[in-house]
């Protein structure tokens, strides 16, 4: 693999954080700053456009802000709505209206589930345990 050099001015507060999270991990500041860089840079690239718009303010968050997202659901009437349908294909199948709607309610559920994923994935890199999350509680 190749290697590029970059020198990177960084403000002080944002390195102490920086050193911080390196310290917490057992790591290097170099090799935290790749990390959130290789966190941030690729999800555009191999995510359908959507998706990746969703993803990519993620990484620009505070702390308080990225537990909120890991913490979000699905709007109760959205989820009602998706169970509804999955049932009612179960049951007698759907018209294409139906189907399509469906469609983009679970497209919906996923882009939820990707910004929780990427918003704990993300507090996890910071240093803290998102064990919480993982449960489900």
């Amino acid at each position: 693999m190749s290697v590029q050099s970059v020198t990177l001015n960084v403000p002080r507060a944002l390195y102490d954080r920086l050193e911080r999270r390196a310290a917490q991990t057992h790591r290097t500041v170099e090799d935290v700053l790749l990390d959130v860089l290789a966190t941030a840079v690729p999800l555009a690239d191999d995510l359908p456009s959507d998706l990746g718009e969703a993803l990519s303010p993620l990484t620009l968050l505070d702390d308080a802000a990225l537990w909120r997202a890991a913490r979000s659901h699905l709007p109760t009437e959205v989820a009602a709505e998706l169970e509804a349908l999955h049932l009612k294909r179960q049951r007698e199948g759907l018209t294409n209206i139906d189907a399509q709607t469906l469609a983009r309610l679970v497209r919906q559920y996923e882009r939820a589930m990707l910004v929780r994923a990427q918003a704990a994935a993300l507090l996890k890199q910071r240093g803290y345990d998102v064990a919480e999350l993982i449960a489900g509680t």
